[in-house]
């Protein structure tokens, strides 16, 4: 069985999947693989660190096409790892940054700012 290359999306459709969901979302999270599935411990722990203060967000996979979601991601935050978070439409950082906020006991403050 033959697996052709990345058929993920092109460019520019990432790049609008990227700016909907930041726009049209509270809160969302990019991360590698799903909720159900983390493919990345950093995914998982920041899938965890959210879930113990919001029910409702969005999640997008960005394995399909992970150099576009970069590319994209990067545009909107100038920051190249994933997972990243976003509130409001406003970047907040990745699992160590929401690590670190929930250290400081800010986390459910700055997800909350929805």
């Amino acid at each position: 069985m033959e697996f052709p290359p990345n058929q993920g999306l092109d460019q520019d459709e990432v790049d609008e999947q990227v700016a909907d969901a930041i726009a049209e979302n509270e809160v969302v999270l990019f991360m590698k693989g799903t909720e159900l599935m983390p493919q990345c411990g950093y995914s998982r722990k920041a899938l965890g660190l959210i879930d113990q203060h919001r029910d409702e967000y969005e999640t997008v996979d960005v394995l399909e096409s992970l150099d576009e979601f970069r590319a994209a991601l990067n545009e909107e935050s100038g920051w190249e790892t994933i997972p990243q978070t976003f509130v409001d439409g406003e970047f907040v950082g990745g699992s160590d940054v929401l690590e670190e906020l929930e250290e400081r006991g800010e986390l459910a403050e700055t997800l909350d700012a929805a």
